[in-house]
């Protein structure tokens, strides 16, 4: 089986072959082992060592894959140091690769500061994508909000009792979308403390993701104690944990096109507010909404010309 999942890694990946001097970064199986991409398959097998995160780990996979390679363990212990020895090799013309025990290095394992001192040594840096839990977690999310806004990587929030407070109240305090990874022994207490913070806000947990027993929900940030409390096998495994984005804010008036603020101030001389509003955003490119609301406030404080009648405004809001 290594025999023809090598040939099949060599033919998918044609003419590329790895470049001398170059540091690839190459993500690896979050769980189920048919998520490496056959080019992760071809490289491991034509670079000149290995660092990684556990050699053991490692070591296990590439045996999987039919592969034999020095490895150079580099962990979050000792990157620094590490990092010297495969700066040594990469001077001397070899290629390295970079995994961490699973999923993409550098986002919330180790390896950026091996990346940044590469980098700054001057030779390539080549990224291999593929699995990531962070990435598998939010595909599944369907957080619309949080599509539009952005996302946070969170990771491990601090284990002692001080700095855990004060990261989960950052985290409580961010309307973009957070990704948090948590351990089976402290996932009811996050889990709670999401609860308390922020009851309405949705949450999706994913747990023990392209493994055997996945599960994936998503639900009201206040229910989801009660859903772990339900079943002890939920509590076992590792999790990913996406607190869902809070809705834009309004628009403040101050942020809306000039263009769309001094047509509306021309039309509502002539025309009733919800005509006004209507055309003043075909104008001047601004939400209807949110020039509808700066004209409410405008004439509540003096400043704007004739308003039109009680149903021009309900219409203008609809």
């Amino acid at each position: 089986m290594p025999d023809l999942l090598q040939r099949a890694a060599a033919a998918a990946a044609g003419r590329q072959t790895q470049r001398t001097g170059t540091l690839y970064v190459v993500a690896t199986p979050i769980g189920n082992l048919a998520d490496l991409t056959l080019r992760a398959v071809h490289l491991l097998g034509q670079v000149d060592a290995v660092a990684c995160e556990d050699t053991r780990v490692s070591a296990q996979l590439l045996h999987h894959l039919g592969w034999h390679k020095p490895l150079i363990a580099l962990h979050a212990h000792n990157e620094q140091a590490a990092a010297a020895t495969v700066l040594a090799r990469l001077a001397q013309g070899e290629s390295v690769a970079y995994v961490s025990d699973a999923g993409t290095p550098a986002v919330s394992d180790p390896g950026a500061a091996l990346v940044a001192a590469v980098a700054a040594a001057g030779h390539p840096v080549v990224p291999l994508p593929g699995p990531s839990s962070v990435l598998a977690a939010l595909s599944v999310a369907g957080d619309a909000a949080g599509a539009a806004q952005g996302f946070v990587v969170v990771g491990f929030l601090p284990a002692k009792g001080g700095e855990r407070r004060g990261a989960l109240a950052g985290v409580l305090a961010e309307r973009r979308t957070q990704v948090l990874l948590e351990a089976p022994h402290r996932i009811a207490a996050l889990l709670a403390a999401l609860a308390d913070g922020a009851p309405q806000r949705r949450l999706t947990l994913a747990r023990e993701l392209t493994k055997q027993f996945e599960q994936v929900v998503t639900l009201p940030a206040a229910d989801a104690p009660a859903w772990l409390a339900a079943d002890a096998q939920r509590q076992r495994g590792e999790f990913v944990v996406v607190l869902h984005a809070l809705p834009a804010a309004p628009a403040a008036a101050d942020a809306l096109p000039a263009a769309g603020l001094h047509a509306l101030a021309v039309l509502q001389r002539e025309l009733p507010l919800a005509q006004a509003v209507a055309l003043a955003a075909e104008i001047g490119g601004a939400p209807r909404k949110a020039l509808y609301r700066h004209a409410l406030a405008q004439r509540d404080a003096g400043d704007a010309g004739p308003a039109g009648t009680p149903a021009d405004d309900e219409s203008a809001g609809a």
